[in-house]
């Protein structure tokens, strides 16, 4: 898009009218350490035999094979690598068998003024 040798228009001219910085122009990503590849390889082998293991979990094990790990860095990778434990979520909008329904009591009333419903139901 922009070309750093054209006549007539420099290259901030160029970042001006497309709307971006020329320091974004200028930026080359640096990518990934060579200890977070390795971490990153180290993390891929227990999450593929327990796909249970969330980031503290993971991190508890990382720890016990002596790498220096916290927990933030052990979520940053896992999210770069699209790594999602498996586990049991809540199910809380099922109602439990015997549980009692109680009834609706504002069902068809018409609130049309302030502190209606508190002091109809006090």
């Amino acid at each position: 898009m922009i070309e750093p040798n054209l006549k007539g228009l420099s290259v901030s001219k160029q970042c001006a009218l497309l709307s971006i910085s020329r320091s974004s122009f200028y930026y080359e990503p640096k990518g990934e350490s060579e200890m977070n590849l390795g971490l990153m390889r180290v993390i891929d082998k227990p999450f593929l035999e327990t796909p249970f293991y969330g980031v503290h979990q993971m991190t508890w094990h990382l720890r016990n094979e002596n790498h220096l790990v916290n927990e933030k860095r052990i979520r940053r990778l896992m999210r770069l690598m699209g790594l999602m434990p498996i586990y049991q979520k809540p199910n809380t909008s099922k109602a439990a068998k015997g549980h009692k329904i109680y009834p609706y009591l504002l069902r068809g009333l018409r609130v049309n003024r302030p502190n209606q419903v508190l002091l109809s139901h006090m």
